[in-house]
């Protein structure tokens, strides 16, 4: 692997499934998708069927309360598919990135598959590291993907890094010499989710453009100038933007296999310290900040939402009941500041939940520390983050459930957030709504 360490890059070995494999079952959208929705899960099962396809080789989240022999059962076959689509030659070589792009509608989103280098990145709150974290990173929902990833000979990435690349300096000129780049794959992604094209970065002369701009950006002083700071300031490259988990998984990883190693010297060019990402401009056209939902279940008897908010929010917060759907999802997306306005749907109808309480910045924040103290409380079985309103007011009006909608962030406003105040509260922002996001395509030897 080519690497270059002053902006935490590694060019792969991509792997590719050989010609004449079926991309449309080949390819699958990211396992964190969907996990209130095991439907979802079926249907993409019987398009696959029995033919070769990435669902063999992750653990879809949905999947996650499975008892504990059947979490090992999925696991190993998940190793045994591995090792089988190894041993079959299943996978064809490609040596370089990959410019790809995804539309979804009338858009087309553009991005660039590599590696990052885990030894600048630092998932923790306070990190100054190249790569960070933009949000909580929950600690419990790392050992379980440890399982998974711990011992697999590939892996294949649902990660979204995000640059602030305004300029268009990294990936602007990949499309622009497109046609020169061979044409990897070109397909229709399943179940209406958009059509996937990947081009590989093979000329010298591409390659070295892009490592110049990533040089560019990371400049100190053009950094502190950009954000208005201090000279001096740790400069933040790379920010996450879908899949923090996977990466702190990988990041876990990586750091028990270097404290472990006999010789810590050659252990640093060992494949587990990079992981492979698809890169995406935070200005990028396509790339559209969603707000992720909250759906708890299975509400214990006699809770009361509205006084247990303003309990909690020391009098300041109100239930107002909403007419419809439509009129609670406009309030929510037209607000502006304090008080903050929640959605709310139930069984019994729609509504909003007004904040005015002082804390956090955003209403997120304000929701999440209320729904953590309700939980810890047993006020419900457990909560979900859900990608979509449509799916968030089907599962909220279902019997004992409640869900919440949130408004989306500025994502103009993620940088200097993350530079300044740490990170956002966990699952803050969504890349798009559930359908849009990455699917499994290219993967990597881990070993």
């Amino acid at each position: 692997m080519r690497t270059y360490d002053s902006i935490a890059l590694g060019v792969p070995e991509t792997l590719l499934p050989r010609e004449g494999t079926d991309l449309a079952k080949w390819a699958v959208i990211a396992c964190d998708q969907y996990t209130s929705e095991p439907e979802y899960w079926a249907k993409t099962a019987s398009i696959v069927g029995g033919e070769p396809s990435t669902l063999n080789l992750i653990y879809p989240e949905v999947f996650l309360h499975e008892a504990e022999a059947e979490k090992s059962a999925r696991i190993a076959r998940i190793r045994e598919t591995m090792s089988r689509y190894l041993g079959r030659g299943l996978f064809q070589a490609k040596e370089g990135m990959v410019y790809v792009e995804r539309t979804t509608g009338s858009h087309t989103r553009r991005g660039l598959v590599a590696c990052l280098d885990l030894e600048a990145y630092d998932y923790r709150k306070g990190s100054t590291t190249l790569i960070r974290a933009t949000e909580g990173t929950i600690l419990d929902r790392i050992p379980p993907r440890v399982r998974i990833r711990e011992g697999a000979a590939l892996e294949s990435p649902h990660i979204m890094v995000l640059i602030d690349d305004p300029a268009d300096t990294v990936i602007g000129p990949l499309a622009a010499a497109k046609a020169r780049m061979p044409r990897l794959y070109d397909f229709e992604l399943m179940l209406g989710s958009g059509h996937l094209v990947g081009h590989q970065v093979s000329d010298p002369a591409v390659e070295a453009g892009i490592v110049r701009a990533l040089k560019a950006l990371v400049d100190p002083a053009a950094f502190a100038s950009k954000y208005g700071l201090p000279a001096g300031t740790p400069v933040l490259l790379y920010a996450m933007g879908d899949g923090n988990h996977s990466l702190a998984t990988a990041k876990t990883i990586w750091e028990t296999t270097k404290a472990e190693a006999a010789d810590r010297q050659a252990v640093l060019s060992s494949p587990l310290r990079y992981a492979m990402v698809e890169l995406v401009n935070l200005h990028d056209r396509a790339l559209v900040f969603e707000p992720i939902h909250r759906v708890v279940f299975d509400v214990a008897a006699g809770r009361d939402l509205p006084a247990e908010a303003r309990a909690f929010f020391g009098g300041q917060a109100e239930y107002i009941p909403a007419c419809c759907s439509h009129i609670m999802q406009e309030t929510v997306e037209e607000q502006a500041g304090r008080p903050f306005k929640i959605g709310l749907a139930t069984q019994d109808g729609f509504g909003l939940l007004e904040i005015s309480a002082p804390g956090p910045n955003l209403p997120v924040g304000s929701l999440q520390g209320f729904l953590d103290s309700f939980l810890k409380s047993g006020g419900a079985r457990e909560i979900d983050y859900v990608h979509g309103a449509e799916s968030t007011i089907a599962l909220g009006s279902k019997p004992g459930n409640w869900g919440f909608i949130l408004p989306a962030m500025r994502k103009e406003d993620l940088f200097k957030t993350v530079i300044l105040d740490g990170v956002t509260p966990r699952k803050t922002f969504s890349l798009g709504e559930a359908w849009e996001k990455r699917f499994y395509m290219e993967a990597r030897r881990l070993g």
